[in-house]
């Protein structure tokens, strides 16, 4: 079989225009959104769909996306009352930042030995007024061997140190809200409470409302049970120090979420990746599938 056979790429509309890629030989395939946040909302690896979707949220151009792979940058999480301070002048900023919810536009797609599609987002008016920075982001979607990877280039065009937390909020469709993780991770912040406790990786999230985050791993790696006796391996750049779990009473997903800081990282101006003027901040994140 040659490469061209066994990539194929494809466009069809469905509320808005699609992009959608395949690996024949591994029956894998994932399917990006780049109006609506350059957002993945499927990936299938070896048959399985790993992701959920709620299809209303994601056709009501005015809703924040339920499911999926959304796009988290430069914050990840919620400011108190929407908004930060930045030398001196007060922004205001929706959860999770600004990617999320901007058109991206289409740089490339190639399928010679795997299947790719680039997607840029450029700084604007709209963000600038949220984010004082110019930047570029380039992510590039990747399906080769039934993995898909998700490389990441973070350019500051602005001419002073850019601030930013950069994350990914995936809904992972699953049996289950309760879960073994495996990770080095032995503490967690539980966020109902605000407290601080022991991670055995075990979590129940049925019944909570709020999210816990993963404090203390090394290993930048997370591996869990999604369904029909299969797992889910999350691999990632060492800057994603945190794992935030989270889910939604009687809706069938986990999320599992790699960030680089937590909560309020532009107001308490710690954990912050900075990136020099005219610098690229590059940062990988792989989806794959186990038996």
């Amino acid at each position: 079989m040659s490469a061209n056979e066994n990539y194929t790429i494809s466009t069809y509309t469905d509320g808005f225009p699609l992009y959608e890629l395949k690996e024949r030989d591994t029956d894998s395939s994932f399917v990006v959104c780049p109006e609506r946040g350059g957002i993945l909302t499927s990936c299938r690896l070896h048959g399985q769909e790993l992701l959920y979707l709620d299809r209303d949220t994601f056709l009501n151009p005015q809703a924040n996306i339920r499911g999926g792979n959304p796009v988290l940058f430069p914050i990840a999480g919620q400011l108190v009352n929407g908004e930060y301070e930045w030398n001196g002048q007060v922004y205001p900023m929706k959860n999770h930042g600004v990617a999320r919810t901007a058109a991206w536009e289409v740089v490339e797609t190639g399928s010679s030995d795997s299947a790719f599609i680039t997607l840029s987002l450029r700084s604007n008016a709209e963000t600038l007024a949220a984010y004082p920075f110019e930047f570029e982001l380039v992510f590039t979607y990747r399906l080769k061997d039934g993995v898909l990877s998700l490389e990441q280039q973070y350019r500051n065009l602005s001419a002073e140190p850019m601030p930013m937390v950069a994350g990914f909020h995936p809904y992972f469709a699953t049996e289950s809200k309760n879960l073994t993780y495996d990770t080095d991770a032995t503490r967690m912040l539980d966020y109902n409470d605000k407290q601080e406790k022991p991670f055995d990786g075990y979590l129940k999230l049925e019944g909570m409302v709020e999210s816990a985050a993963l404090l203390n791993a090394d290993k930048p790696e997370i591996v869990f049970p999604l369904a029909q006796g299969r797992s889910v391996r999350l691999s990632y750049s060492e800057q994603f120090r945190y794992v935030v779990l989270w889910s939604v009473e009687g809706k069938p997903f986990v999320c599992v979420e790699p960030w680089t800081a937590l909560n309020e990282a532009l107001n308490h101006k710690k954990e912050l990746l900075m990136v020099a003027p005219g610098d690229t901040l590059e940062l990988a994140l792989n989806f794959a599938l186990e038996a």
